[in-house]
């Protein structure tokens, strides 16, 4: 009991800066670019209104994510698209209006209101070269041309508005296999061959720069995916000159306007707050130069380099203690009870098989909020296994002699466990604490997709640019973080242990 209390008073001093107080205006975007540049558009607007501060939690992940933030209060708005919120959110059927939506979503606090003036919609695109030798041009033309290989974003393969009900619009249920792809990187594999099709959306930068073709949906399956504002209905009591700022974008993004915008980002090298801060400057003629070239040591140690390090090593550090603190003393009670052990490895090797973001996704409502604590909890479960696993393993390994020895002084079990046990497993426990931590490093870097920081960050706008300096600018510093932390496992493991256990262990 007091270790549980430990753990918590822990993860909640730590979590106490990133929890946004009722003053502060949070903008959320999901982890693709037109989303980056809106989340953004929408904080610089707020915090030009001068009536609060606005931090922008960018780059959360797909819909559900960043949804369940604002449903859990997390965020406050984001950008969001009318057809995603009807079919994907909502589950409406038929056709759908802002009023309709919004009788739905007044039952758990939320609301669409501003639309933007531009249509985003899902499609289909195939290089130009190829669609013309086989003649395609519709949707419906995909039927005929069964070994065309599909490559298309894990959002999309399990949304309501698409694979699965585009498969049985259009006839092509067991007869095409579309593979999972990250939206970032298809457009790479589709002009090397590697797929023949994939999503896109329908400002999508690149189109142009590719040379695709996008598919007519000839039998209107795709709803309308107007940006809208969605919000909690708060917001325009909190913040209501914030909120009448935030009205001047009512139809201030044409089609062309967002797709400029794009590939400002994408093409043009652009950073997300630049692009945004261009726009809203409203200057009459849009700059087409690129930006200034940057070199990739440059882009390294860039201004946020050692923000996001210590942002990365608070994750990785304060749930590693916490799992500390948790994970010994369960190996302890697992080394004394077979029974015991069975149930409590089992249970944190179940932990290890979850996936990262889907446990992240449900920490989210789990804690009502977003960003450093629900991080924290994940990764304090995942680093358990490691460290139970060791101390059950150090302490049950101990030779049958020496606890004998132990018997025969007649020490009380604390005191044995203190004097003789732990020392002797020390070695296999701090083997256990170094993988957990090396683990931790890289886990750490999935926390960025809601809102915790450190160099996923970089990994995270780099995928969504399908840009690899940048994403090389924070795998490499969470790389050389691991070394690092494991150099510094191995020092401890010297200072600690005697140059005896360590024979005895085999270290």
């Amino acid at each position: 009991m007091k270790n549980k209390w430990m753990l918590i008073v822990v993860m909640l001093l730590v979590a106490l800066p990133a929890v946004a107080v009722n003053d502060e205006l949070r903008v959320g975007s999901k982890r693709f670019t037109e989303s980056y540049i809106l989340g953004e558009l929408l904080t610089q607007a707020a915090n030009e209104a001068g009536e609060t501060s606005s931090i922008h939690r960018q780059g959360l992940g797909n819909t559900g994510i960043v949804y369940a933030a604002l449903k859990s209060g997390a965020i406050d708005i984001y950008p969001e698209y009318t057809g995603t919120i009807a079919k994907e959110i909502l589950k409406l059927d038929g056709v759908f209006d802002l009023m309709q939506m919004n009788t739905v979503l007044a039952a758990d606090g939320l609301g669409v209101a501003v639309p933007l003036g531009f249509n985003n919609s899902y499609a289909l695109a195939m290089l130009e070269s190829e669609a013309q030798k086989r003649r395609i041009e519709k949707l419906s033309d995909l039927a005929a041309h069964r070994d065309l290989q599909f490559g298309l974003s894990q959002e999309f393969l399990g949304r309501a508005d698409g694979w699965l009900g585009l498969i049985g619009t259009y006839g092509l249920a067991k007869k095409i296999k579309a593979t999972g792809l990250d939206h970032g990187l298809a457009y790479e594999a589709l002009a090397t061959g590697q797929i023949d099709v994939m999503d896109i959306y329908s400002t999508d930068a690149k189109i142009a720069k590719y040379k695709l073709r996008v598919l007519s949906d000839d039998k209107r399956y795709f709803p309308p995916y107007d940006a809208v504002i969605f919000y909690r209905l708060d917001v325009p009591t909190r913040f209501p000159k914030t909120w009448q700022r935030l009205q001047k974008f009512r139809g201030a993004i044409n089609d062309a306007t967002m797709i400029h915008l794009n590939a400002e980002a994408e093409l043009m090298g652009k950073d997300f707050a630049g692009v945004a801060r261009e726009f809203l400057d409203k200057s009459d003629t849009p700059r087409s130069a690129k930006a200034a070239p940057q070199t990739f040591l440059n882009r390294l140690f860039a201004p946020d380099f050692f923000t996001l390090g210590m942002q990365h090593l608070k994750l990785v550090f304060v749930s590693l203690l916490a799992s500390i603190v948790v994970g010994i003393p369960l190996g302890i009670l697992a080394s004394r009870s077979p029974g015991f052990a069975k149930v409590i490895l089992a249970l944190t090797g179940i932990l290890q098989t979850i996936p990262s973001l889907a446990l992240l996704a449900f920490l989210i409502p789990v804690f009502h909020q977003i960003g450093t604590l629900p991080a924290l909890a994940a990764l304090f479960l995942y680093a358990l296994l490691p460290i139970v696993r060791n101390t059950h393993a150090g302490l049950t390994q101990i030779s049958p002699p020496l606890r004998e020895s132990a018997e025969v002084l007649g020490l009380p079990p604390a005191a044995k466990l203190k004097l003789i046990e732990l020392p002797l497993a020390m070695g296999t426990i701090l083997a256990g604490i170094k993988t957990s931590a090396v683990i931790n490093v890289g886990t750490a870097t999935i926390a960025a997709f809601i809102g915790a920081g450190g160099y996923g960050e970089r990994i995270a706008a780099g995928l969504a640019l399908n840009d690899n300096g940048l994403l090389l600018a924070g795998a490499i510093p969470a790389a050389v973080l691991a070394l690092l932390v494991q150099w510094s496992f191995d020092w401890l493991d010297r200072l600690l242990i005697s140059p005896g256990l360590r024979l005895r262990a085999g270290h």
